[in-house]
């Protein structure tokens, strides 16, 4: 297939891109360089199946030629960064999906929306399944993410029914590995690079809230599997495995032989208490379900941010 990336450059959207050259497809790959980095698809520089193209994809923007699916990742995606840029969040999360979805009804294309566990907020429910509506503020500090990418699913599945638009949609729980950001905000990036530095270890709050972590290479067979399968409702991908942030603290601080005493700040306005996903829709659907430890994945990602951050 060829297929479109939006996002091409971040985290999540470098690695989808070597998925998909990997199994054959050709990819045009496309980013404003906002979160993303160039670094991330440099070994793919004169790849005959790769082509980037530097484009808000907010504004308006053409692709010739076919396509038969595109992925929508382009946005902001840690609080620090959304809270920077709030209106390119919510424009990226309207009109960028709104252009998406357009070129691909326009192409006869499939349209993948990474949408994220923050459409259930600070949730009264738990694990979050997909029938769970969310408890979510809609002028809150997270507001700009949360609402963008709620929007993002309603036009989405307002194409399916209008249109018959054909459609996958994710829900994305936390996930990290080699390419995260250094102090991104994300809670892995952060632990690990202060960690690394000898600084301590900034909790927020008393440690107890919980999370689930996604290794990338996870996630990114959970993506790869739900885009080629007939699955078009909302699907949780995340690792139900669930952890203290306290307990994560702890772990990095062990594995990385650090020093760094085990700082606590104020819990920030609207942080989730609990985050774990409900997956029994990615099992049976798509016969999928996370298979990396923690401790495996916290491995890899080490070892990355040793190179990156001591070089």
């Amino acid at each position: 297939m060829r297929i479109l990336v939006t996002g091409a450059a971040g985290f999540l959207g470098s690695h989808l891109v070597d998925r998909l050259v990997s199994q054959g497809h050709t990819v045009v790959g496309m980013d404003n360089f906002i979160t993303g980095d160039a670094r991330n698809l440099s070994h793919l520089k004169g790849h005959r199946r790769f082509r980037f193209v530097r484009q808000d994809v907010s504004a308006p923007y053409r692709v010739s030629g076919p396509l038969e699916g595109i992925f929508h990742l382009a946005s902001p995606a840690s609080p620090p960064d959304y809270q920077r840029w709030p209106l390119e969040t919510l424009m990226v999360g309207s009109y960028a999906t709104h252009r998406a979805l357009v070129l691909a009804l326009s192409k006869g294309a499939r349209f993948f929306l990474a949408s994220t566990s923050e459409i259930y907020g600070n949730p009264l429910v738990h694990p979050q399944h997909e029938g769970y509506w969310g408890n979510v503020s809609s002028t809150g500090p997270r507001a700009m993410y949360d609402e963008a990418k709620r929007f993002a699913e309603a036009i989405t599945t307002s194409m399916q029914r209008s249109y018959d638009a054909d459609v996958r949609i994710a829900r994305i729980f936390n996930t990290y590995g080699p390419r995260m950001r250094p102090r991104d905000g994300r809670v892995v990036s952060n632990f690990i690079v202060q960690a690394l530095a000898g600084e301590p270890l900034t909790i927020y709050g008393d440690g107890s809230q919980t999370r689930s972590f996604c290794f990338v290479s996870d996630l990114i067979e959970g993506i790869y599997r739900l885009f080629l399968s007939d699955r078009s409702a909302p699907t949780n991908l995340g690792n139900p495995r669930e952890f203290t942030v306290l307990e994560l603290a702890q772990t990095v601080k062990e594995m990385t032989g650090t020093a760094s005493p085990i700082e606590r700040r104020p819990l920030p306005p609207d942080d989730p208490k609990v985050r774990r996903p409900d997956i029994s829709a990615a099992k049976a659907a798509l016969q999928w379900e996370p298979k990396v430890s923690l401790r495996d994945g916290l491995s890899s990602t080490i070892e990355y941010f040793e190179r990156i951050v001591r070089r």
